[in-house]
C-alpha cells in the first residue's frame, strides 16, 4: 500500500477521537507519519502526527496552500479553514 502523501492534501482521520475530521497535509514527516492540521482543533501552530494508515486519503489538493508550504510561506489557520471548506463544497457539486 504504496499511497503517495502530498502537502496541501486534503485527508479525512478513520481512527482515534478525531475519527471523521477533515485535515489538510501540512508535511510529510519520514516514514509512515505526516502532520495535519485543520485550523479549529489542530492549528497551524501545533499541527497533529498521524500515521499514514489512519488517513482516509482524498483526491483534492489545495495548490495554493501546497505552493505556500512549499515556499516556506507562512499560512493562517483561516486561510486552512476556508481552502478545507471550500475543497468540502467543490467535492459534493461533482457528480459521481
Amino acid at each position: 500500500m504504496e499511497d503517495k502523501v502530498v502537502p496541501g492534501q486534503l485527508v479525512e482521520s478513520r481512527s482515534g477521537r478525531d475519527s471523521g475530521r477533515m485535515y489538510l497535509v501540512m508535511e510529510t514527516a519520514g516514514g509512515n507519519y505526516v502532520y495535519v492540521a485543520d485550523g479549529i482543533i489542530r492549528r497551524v501552530e501545533n499541527p497533529k502526527k498521524k500515521n499514514i494508515k489512519h488517513l482516509s486519503l482524498q483526491t483534492q489538493v489545495a495548490v495554493q496552500v501546497a505552493e505556500k508550504l512549499k515556499a516556506n510561506q507562512r499560512i493562517t489557520n483561516q486561510v486552512l479553514r476556508r481552502t478545507i471548506q471550500g475543497l468540502l463544497e467543490q467535492s459534493e457539486e461533482q457528480p459521481f
